[in-house]
């Protein structure tokens, strides 16, 4: 599921009090992920941005018959300013709950150390420790994808490397450029035609289960298309198909998206 998160970057560039008199552009959309030809869980993404300084929140909830056997929601915010093109999150804050269980994580960050404020469950409990040299100079998974999104605004391109750290695991995700491809119509989404393909490969590091580690080790794998949906913003994806570990490989269809400021965006 963490693979299925959106992102849109709109930078905006203004001096004195005037510029800050109006909010800065951002963004609402809305996706459905499918698997198994069956609509597994709605999401729902709103994120602002500015030269300096990002803004982005997640929500996603199963739904139909795997909402009935793994039923679960999550929400999740971040805020961070850009250094050099890279993201750096400023704090993050995560919490949902799974199968009836709460799970919450609050981490603040210093100088590019991530410092865990909350966590629940205890980590010790279910998932081996995750070394301070790979926590050091990681990003939430969020600023991951927005670091994405704002190459490909750049450059054109999607190559880019970055490490995570979610407060129970480190995972390193490199993404690569696959070329330009025509998306079909489908009644799934809101989008067709044509699209920059970004590859990308996610591979745990740190922080794994208790149990069943070599299943843990297994490199999953995921593509999204990124486009310019509104004119005037950068382009952002349209579609996402990614391997999980729950429900096989999945689809993750744009249903929507709008304008709204800044100020609705994210809060913590």
């Amino acid at each position: 599921m963490r693979w299925g998160c959106v992102v849109l970057l709109v930078l905006r560039l203004g001096t004195g009090s005037a510029a800050w008199a109006e909010p800065p552009p951002g963004a609402h959309l809305n996706y459905e992920l499918y698997a198994g030809g069956l609509l597994i869980a709605h999401v729902e993404a709103s994120i602002g941005a500015d030269p300096w300084s990002y803004r982005m929140k997640l929500a996603y909830q199963t739904t139909g018959v795997v909402g009935f056997f793994y039923r679960g929601h999550q929400f999740n915010s971040v805020s961070g300013s850009w250094r050099s093109d890279r993201a750096e999150p400023d704090w993050f804050y995560g919490a949902g709950t799974w199968r009836g269980e709460d799970r919450v994580a609050r981490i603040d960050y210093d100088r590019g150390m991530p410092m865990i404020r909350e966590l629940v469950p205890p980590n010790e409990t279910e998932r081996e420790p995750v070394p301070p040299a790979l926590q050091a100079h990681s990003i939430d998974t969020l600023s991951a994808l927005l670091e994405l999104v704002h190459t490909v605004e750049r450059t054109g391109r999607c190559d880019t490397t970055v490490r995570t750290y979610d407060g129970r695991r480190a995972t390193e995700i490199a993404a690569r450029t696959a070329g330009q491809e025509i998306l079909e119509r489908t009644s799934r989404s809101t989008f067709a035609g044509p699209a920059l393909r970004c590859d990308f490969v996610g591979r745990m590091l740190a922080g794994f289960k208790l149990e069943d580690r070599p299943a843990q080790m297994k490199l999953l794998h995921g593509s999204a298309w990124m486009a310019q949906i509104v004119p005037g913003i950068p382009p952002l994806p349209t579609r996402m198909t990614f391997e999980t570990r729950w429900f096989g490989d999945a689809t993750m269809y744009l249903a929507s998206a709008r304008l709204e400021p800044v100020d609705a965006v994210a809060t913590r």
